[in-house]
């Protein structure tokens, strides 16, 4: 699950930088501040900020989930960098068992379920159907 944080986080890195196929070659922007750290028990966090506004963090360690207390790694973290567009963009996520979880101003919000859903969604629930009906 790590390799895939920091994945997503080296992807974001990437996506800040412009990708047009006109456009010259964007220079390496050099790193200002970076830290890392790993346990041997398995926690770990890293932090890094580059010249040109990216900057990224997260920590993580081994945690019992799930009915078993079977080990997966936890982690939350944060990410910040400007579009090619000029927006500002800052995601904090957490990742544990039940997948990735970001939030962020720029992410989309999904609709309100209409009323008339909720209320048919409600009717299902409370009259469930045997399994087998033909």
């Amino acid at each position: 699950m790590k390799f895939l944080i920091v994945t997503l986080a080296l992807v974001a890195v990437a996506l800040a930088q412009p990708q047009h196929p006109h456009s010259p070659v964007q220079p390496v922007a050099a790193i200002l501040k970076q830290a890392q750290d790993i346990s041997p028990e398995g926690s770990y966090s890293y932090a890094y900020e580059t010249e040109n506004g990216i900057a990224a963090s997260e920590q993580g360690s081994p945690q019992p989930v799930g009915p078993k207390g079977d080990p997966a790694v936890v982690a939350q973290g944060q990410f910040q960098y400007t579009a090619p567009d000029g927006t500002p963009i800052a995601l904090q996520y957490t990742a544990d068992e039940n997948g990735f979880h970001p939030q962020g101003t720029h992410l989309p919000i999904a609709p309100n379920v209409p009323e008339q859903i909720q209320k048919a969604v409600a009717y299902v629930l409370a009259h469930p159907q045997p399994e087998n009906q033909q």
